[in-house]
């Protein structure tokens, strides 16, 4: 303890501490302007996205040294004079003081603490990142093979006509899974082996063409470079969205030389997918055809890149930004006194909670206790039934006075505070939310919302990832079990929680109203909602199933249509005379975004469409491209189904 006590009070270690605390805002500051920025750009402009993405990333160690160095200075920084004249110096004056000046000595020596773990996980990444070059080198050099003599030479065709330089070897190898490239002064394309003769000609000229792009770009060395800003700053979220940004922008700009020498997006697009099975795990080390998220490459290189998705990069950032801001006003801030902080939070709560708070005269305990204790004793029971433990509920009832229930009170909400140094409680405001929905919506036939099953499971665990609703005369598929068959079911609910806490994933709750009262009951027994309740055996009264997921693609004379029924997608469509042709393209995507399988298949004038995907249980997303032949794979029309397999 004492090593560590010295170790910590080193000035080194305490820059260090206070170098890894900036960071926190710098880096993500670094996030927010490349997304602002990345904003600005078209998808298409790949070569401008990737040149800013990388400026973000390498300025992020440059940030983290001049701090480093900053901090180091504090010492001969707090003697020097600062001229009044010169206010960016005494900016970074201020700054470098700042660990030496106002932080009292014990928050010093926290901040210190920070140092050695974070050294520690610098070594950690930086062992991982060695033992992956090191697997690398070795599959360069063990099971491999000479490619086809005219393959070598179709490479250096293709080598000069990009103006590559340096010689490339062409390899098969018996490890290797997927095309990848190793080395930067003495490159290597290696293929797996017997990919030579599993794909047609173009399609394996293409990926050719992608790793010469690699090559050309000097790729493989900004990736060594990659790794060592993500082992030195391991610790930031920031830095890890950024090395991905610049992951996938490489991949879009050696995808847009490939269609620039090709002319093929559609081909290459399949070529991509039908490699996406054997994606290799070595991929930060070196270089694959099939590196980044494959699915988002596809879809920018046939219907434009992914819209929703992209937006939730400025957010990521802005999320970051508070947290160090948030992070900074903890460490500077005094701890306000608590009945500081109970103020607006008891505001908040007479405006949200089904129980007003107690009135002032209560607060002062001018009243006996037995004649007080009601508010008090109507919060313990309504308020904060569902989340007040056993034991809390007994100290509760063993106090005497208002004095003590008010203080009870505070140091209730005060536990449950995820940021008790601020004067906002977070976890109260929703929990008073949760009770007022609760109130709005699951009321009935008299009931308080708060007191039904819904609204217990609902201020319990918050609001379910999924609702199916099935209303009144809906229709449902009895399982094998229960005979099978179609029946008409009550009116229920089904709840699913992706994850729950102690106790486990993919929570699915049931509700089912059978009296038509608007007022549904949590249900274990799968036979509840039968409203048609029949022996096993006996013939279903209804053979159609409703409210199946589905999925309409049209446009220019093209209808594809996709639907969802117990594990398998059917997706037909027609194609009007004279119109076309077109090419459908059909990813279906697991909730892990790994491509499951895929559809790549001609569409004709005057044809109907016709194919099945049978599909194991599990969360999907179905995408539906149509490209249209004679403008070159210009897209006519996509869509996006997102559906759970049970």
């Amino acid at each position: 303890m004492n090593i560590l006590d010295n170790l910590v009070r080193t000035p080194l270690a305490q820059a260090l501490g206070w170098a890894l605390f900036h960071f926190l805002w710098e880096g993500a500051l670094a996030g927010l302007l490349l997304a602002a920025i990345l904003g600005l750009f078209r998808p298409r402009a790949a070569r401008l996205r990737y040149t800013v993405a990388c400026a973000a990333l390498f300025a992020m160690p440059l940030a983290f040294g001049l701090t480093l160095a900053w901090s180091l200075a504090a010492g001969h920084a707090a003697t020097t004079a600062i001229p009044l004249r010169d206010p960016a110096r005494a900016f970074v004056s201020a700054l470098a003081t700042a660990p030496a000046g106002p932080l009292p000595q014990s928050l010093r020596d926290r901040m210190a603490l920070a140092a050695p773990f974070w050294m520690a996980g610098v070594l950690l990444f930086y062992a991982r990142s060695l033992s992956g070059w090191m697997g690398a080198r070795r599959l360069r050099r063990v099971g491999v093979c000479a490619a086809p003599a005219g393959w070598q030479a179709r490479l250096d065709d293709l080598r000069a006509r990009l103006r590559v330089s340096r010689p490339v070897a062409l390899l098969e190898s018996c490890l290797a899974d997927v095309p990848v490239i190793i080395g930067f002064f003495r490159p290597v394309v290696l293929l797996p082996l017997g990919l030579v003769t599993g794909l047609r000609a173009e399609q394996l000229e293409s990926i050719l063409i992608h790793e010469l792009a690699h090559i050309r770009r000097h790729d493989y060395l900004v990736n060594l470079l990659q790794g060592f800003v993500e082992g030195l700053l391991f610790y930031h979220p920031a830095v890890w969205w950024v090395s991905g940004m610049v992951r996938a922008e490489r991949e879009h700009c050696c995808d847009d030389v490939v269609v620039s020498m090709a002319g093929d997006a559609h081909g290459y697009a399949a070529t991509l997918a039908a490699l996406e099975a054997s994606r290799w795990p070595r991929r930060e080390t070196a270089l694959a055809a099939t590196g980044g998220r494959l699915v988002p490459r596809i879809r920018r290189l046939l219907a434009g890149p992914e819209g929703p998705r992209t937006a939730a990069a400025p957010v990521f950032s802005i999320g970051l930004l508070l947290l160090s801001i948030g992070l900074a006003f903890a460490v500077w801030q005094p701890k306000p006194a608590p009945a500081a902080q109970a103020t607006p939070a008891a505001a908040q709560a007479q405006q949200a909670s089904p129980v007003p708070a107690p009135s002032p005269q209560a607060k002062k305990n001018t009243l006996p206790a037995a004649a007080s204790a009601g508010p008090y004793q109507k919060w313990m029971s309504e308020d904060v039934a569902y989340i007040i433990t056993g034991e809390e509920r007994i100290a509760f009832q063993r106090l005497q006075t208002n004095d003590e229930r008010e203080r009870f009170v505070e140091q209730f909400w005060l536990r449950r505070d995820p940021t008790p140094d601020t004067a906002r409680n977070e976890f109260k405001e929703e929990h008073y939310r949760r009770i007022a929905h609760a109130n709005e919506h699951f009321a009935a036939s008299g009931i308080a919302g708060w007191r039904t099953d819904r609204g217990r499971i609902y201020i319990s665990y918050g609001p379910p990832d999924e609702i199916e609703d099935h209303p009144a005369g809906s229709t449902y598929q009895r399982p094998a079990a229960q005979g099978g068959g179609a029946t008409t079911a009550f009116p229920f609910q089904q709840w699913r929680y992706r994850y729950l806490e102690g106790i486990g994933k993919d929570v699915i709750v049931e509700f089912v109203d059978p009296a038509m009262s608007g007022e549904y009951r949590m249900t274990f027994d799968p036979h509840e909602k039968d409203a048609l309740r029949s022996p096993p055996g006996a013939s279903p009264n209804l053979t159609a199933i409703e409210g199946q997921p589905r999925l309409t693609v049209a446009g220019k004379g093209a209808r594809i249509g996709a639907v969802v029924n117990s594990g398998v997608v059917s997706v037909s469509g027609t194609v009007e005379p004279g119109a076309g042709p077109f090419h459908i393209v059909a990813l279906v995507v697991t909730a892990g975004h790994q491509l499951e399988t895929y559809i790549n298949d001609p569409l004709s004038g005057g044809s109907t469409y016709t194919k099945s995907i049978t599909l194991a249980p599990g969360s999907y997303t179905l995408t539906i491209v149509i490209t249209d032949e004679k403008q070159t794979g210009a897209n006519v029309a996509h869509g996006e189904l997102t559906f759970v397999v049970r």
